[in-house]
């Protein structure tokens, strides 16, 4: 065989190999958040007196931004025709739902986590959250939190 026929070849063969080879790249792998308590706060709504309990997820910039995407073709959140792809619910430890948030539009705002009581009411001993990708039916559960300091 002549060189310019094994050149021809051996281009033809890198075509072809480079048109049927699959894309190699793993999945995301999405991690269940780690939740801590960032602080109280007390404030006043509605003429009485609560308190706050603030928290973040330490390792946020593990999701991907698309989890936090609108997703108009998904059920509304209320009148929010625009939610978020990913819901937030906070549970006290016996599974009792505590607070939502069906609007975070990026990883950082995992940062921006709370429930509140009216003061003088006792918290439950651990909280945890739950993010909920309603696009692919999937949660992801943190560890219990403390709610002191």
């Amino acid at each position: 065989m002549n060189r310019k026929k094994t050149l021809t070849l051996l281009a033809s063969l890198i075509l072809i190999i480079g048109a049927t080879a699959k894309s190699s790249s793993a999945p995301v792998v999405i991690p269940n958040p780690v939740l801590y308590l960032k602080g109280e706060e007390p404030f006043t709504a509605s003429g009485k007196q609560w308190t706050r309990y603030n928290y973040g997820v330490l390792n946020f910039a593990e999701f991907p931004k698309e989890l936090f995407e609108p997703a108009p073709s998904l059920p509304a959140c209320g009148t929010n025709t625009n939610a978020a792809r990913t819901w937030v619910d906070v549970y006290d430890f016996t599974g009792k739902r505590l607070q939502g948030f069906c609007a975070f539009s990026k990883p950082g705002d995992l940062n921006s986590i709370w429930f509140a009581l009216e003061q003088g009411g006792v918290p439950p001993s651990y909280v945890y959250i739950e993010l909920n990708d309603r696009q692919t039916n999937t949660k992801y559960k943190s560890n219990l939190a403390d709610t002191t300091l």
